[in-house]
Order: structure tokens, then sequence, then C-alpha cells
């Protein structure tokens, strides 16, 4: 089994806003001869700026997007760019420029967005025919004409960056079992699957959707009148072809993207600084009288897209080969008196800011596992494997929730997941807040599951 999946490029959109932000601001130089007012403009305007792309969804642009939708997004914006400018110079009168400056200063400020934004636009299209990159690898499950119109739209549009592999037909008698399907699609790294529901039973259906979330394989359908399972669908369009993503994951959208990982470094910071800094040779001078053996402990673990990564603590236990195979349970033997202390505090879980601030973990999130339980969760629990779309955290829904610690049935693993996939489905920074002083408080109180 293969754990991991392409992804999209992260890059593209916070640079269109770096870049777009510089043009409006380096342009905007020539009407201020204050510094502070200019400071004020520039505070405004990028604020404004970014407030109203996320309502007018200005850098909503995908692959398959069309260039009119791209132009009418171009005037959307232009237009209320414009109610911004020459509101800013409005209320400061003292700033006093003509009409005409201001005109021309929107003109060329368009002009080169538009020029920038359609010039990507093209150039990847380029990219991808002659270079053949930034591709998607994808097969259709189902025969029929929408499957064939779509099967058409990839082959006949390479600029999209569509790489057709096959067409299953599980109805025809000599076709391949939904098995060798699968065997398929990891053999070649396909990276989304197409679906028509029409075509398949509920249990097949079942059955691709558990094989896409414990691969990590992006699963489109091709609507029709059958019921959708409840999931939060997204529409697009390929064409005049609509297409529905079976989950919609708010943490790919890179605004949100940036807003939780400038929370990660902030909150990172403040631990490391405030409390990490003087903790660290106070708690590792006990640890080490204590025992010998490390201050901290490092073990390997799995994160976002199943990358392995080193997780810190504050060491607890005495040194022993099995820490790496065993989980804790109460009353281990292997726990150090220190030890106690802070896993009960989980004060030992503190060292994990530093993942944090390297962005290999989140302060919130599905909590890692180490990496031979993941293997085995993987095989047992279905749609375990959902939780690493995104990065793991060092508390999560789960664990405020009532399933931390020492996992005691596969029943409790599989809970756990059920609160790692709401959480990833429903993400946003009111609830990372609200399970980060959750967990705070929790902390303080004491939590029975902390051993």
């Amino acid at each position: 089994m293969i754990f991991k999946r392409g992804r999209y490029s992260g890059f593209l959109r916070p640079i269109s806003y770096v870049i777009d932000l510089l043009v409006i601001c380096v342009l905007a130089q020539q009407f201020f001869s204050d510094s502070n007012q200019y400071i004020q403009y520039v505070v405004f305007i990028s604020i404004s700026w970014i407030i109203v792309s996320l309502r007018s969804n200005f850098y909503e642009i995908y692959r398959f997007t069309k260039v009119v939708k791209i132009v009418t997004l171009i005037g959307k914006q232009s237009v209320l760019f414009t109610v911004l400018v020459f509101a800013f110079f409005g209320f400061f009168k003292d700033i006093d420029r003509y009409t005409m400056d201001i005109s021309k200063y929107v003109i060329y400020v368009f002009g080169l967005i538009s020029l920038f934004k359609l010039a990507i636009y093209y150039l990847l299209k380029k990219y991808r025919v002659l270079l053949g990159g930034n591709f998607r690898r994808v097969i259709i499950i189902g025969l029929n004409k929408k499957t064939d119109q779509l099967r058409k739209f990839f082959t006949d549009n390479p600029e999209y960056g569509y790489k057709f592999y096959k067409t299953f037909d599980f109805n025809n008698k000599k076709a391949p079992t939904i098995d060798e399907a699968f065997t398929f699609v990891i053999k070649n790294n396909i990276d989304e699957i197409y679906c028509s529901i029409a075509e398949l039973s509920d249990e097949q259906m079942q059955k691709i959707i558990d094989f896409a979330d414990n691969n990590l394989k992006i699963l489109k359908f091709i609507p029709d009148n059958k019921e959708i399972y409840s999931k939060r669908l997204d529409y697009n369009y390929y064409g005049f072809l609509p297409i529905i993503s079976l989950r919609q994951i708010p943490l790919e959208n890179p605004v949100n993207k940036f807003i939780k990982r400038s929370f990660d470094i902030i909150a990172s910071l403040i631990i490391i600084v405030g409390v990490l800094s003087w903790l660290t040779p106070l708690l590792g001078l006990i640890i080490k009288i204590e025992s010998k053996g490390p201050v901290f402990f490092k073990q390997k673990r799995n994160g976002l897209d199943y990358k392995e990564f080193y997780c810190f603590k504050f060491r607890s236990m005495t040194p022993n080969p099995l820490a790496h195979l065993h989980q804790v349970t109460k009353d281990d033997e292997r726990i150090t008196k220190v030890g106690k202390i802070i896993r009960k505090t989980s004060i030992d879980e503190l060292p994990q800011f530093i993942n944090v601030l390297k962005g290999e973990m989140s302060v919130v999130g599905p909590r890692p596992h180490m990496v031979s339980h993941t293997h085995m969760y993987a095989e047992k629990i279905d749609k375990f494997m959902v939780r690493h779309f995104i990065k793991p955290g060092i508390t999560g829904l789960a664990q405020v929730s009532g399933y931390r610690g020492e996992v005691e049935d596969d029943s409790f693993i599989a809970n756990r997941v059920k609160y790692d996939i709401f959480y990833l489905e429903n993400w946003s920074l009111i609830l990372d807040l609200k399970i980060f002083f959750q967990t705070i408080y929790n902390s303080l109180r004491g939590d029975e599951k902390a051993y």
C-alpha cells in the first residue's frame, strides 16, 4: 500500500497575493511625500484588498477555470479596488491629488495585475503541454455518455494538466474487477479517481470511497439522480460538465493555511521563548539526576502526507528498547518519578512546539502515532489514513473529547479517527482556539487519561 498523494502547488496563490500587493503599494508612492500617510495607505489597502479578495474569490482560479471567469473576476475586483482607493483619498482630503491621476493609477495597477494573472494562467497551460509538468494522473470508473464526455475533455485538453490513464467498466463481463482497478491505481500512482454514480452499486461505491480514504487518493463524482453520501460536497465545472468532490478540506485554502500557520508560529514562539527557555535547563537537571539518559526523547512519527518526522518530548521514562514499540500503560514501570508528574500535567509534550515552529506539526490537529502503530491501525481501522491530509497536532479535538492517552481497543481508535475527520472537514480558527484553551484547562485540572 502506498500512503501518499500528489499535492497541488501551494505557492501560486500566496505569490500572487504578494506580487499584486507590491504592484499596488509601489505604484502608490507617487502620491505621498509624507511617509506616515504612505504607511497608512499601505496598511489600509493591503487589509482591504485581502478582505475583498476573499469575498470576491479573486484568487479562486484552478486548472479548469475558464478565461471568461478570470476576466469577470478581474472586472469585479477592479471596481471594488477603485472604490477603496477613492474612499481613502476622499477621507484624507489633505492629500491633494487630481482625480485623473488617481484614475490612471487604478488603470496601471489593474493592467499589471491582469497581465500577471493571465500570463501565469497561459504559461502554466503551455508548461503542461510542452513540458508535461504540473499534471494529475486520473482514471474514470464507469462507462456511459457522461464519463466518455469527461474522458474526451481530458484527452482533448492537455493544457489543463490531466493525464488520462484508463476507464474501468465493471458492468462488462470481461472487465477487470474492482480490486484489480485498485491495484492499477496504486501501481500507476494515480492522483484522482472520477466515478459515475449511475454505474456503481452502493456496495461498490462504498468500497471505492474506503479505498480512496485509506490510500490518500482524491475521489470525485460525476453527479446523477442517485443519492450522494452526506458529505460537504464541492461543485466545480470541467467545461460544461459538473464534477463533485467528495471532501472539502478548509486547510487546503491558502488563506486558511496562512491563518493557521501564523497561529502556530506565534504560539510556538511564546512557549519556546517564554517557557522552554528556562524550563528546559531546570527540568533537564532533574531528569538527569533521577536517571541516566538524554533530556529529550525523540520518536519517529507520521505527519502530513504520511511523511515521517522526529517528534520531541521531555524524557519521562528510563531508556529502554521497547519505547518505540509499546505504548505507555497505566502504572507503567518504565515511567520515572518526575516522568509521572510531567506526563500528568502534559509538560512532557512542550518540546513539540519546536516541531510546530519547524512546520512538522501544528498546535492543533490529529495526534501523530508511532510509525509501527500507524501501519497497524491503517490496516485495521477504516479511514485511519484520512488523518494525514493535514499536519498532526500537539492536541486535537479527539483528545479534548475524551480520546487521549492509551488506546484501549479498536473502538477507541475508531472514535478518535471520527473526531479527527470531523476536525479536518470543519476546521476554523475559532475551533482551534477552543481546543487549545480546553487543553490548557484539562492540564491544569488534571486529566485521568494522562499517565
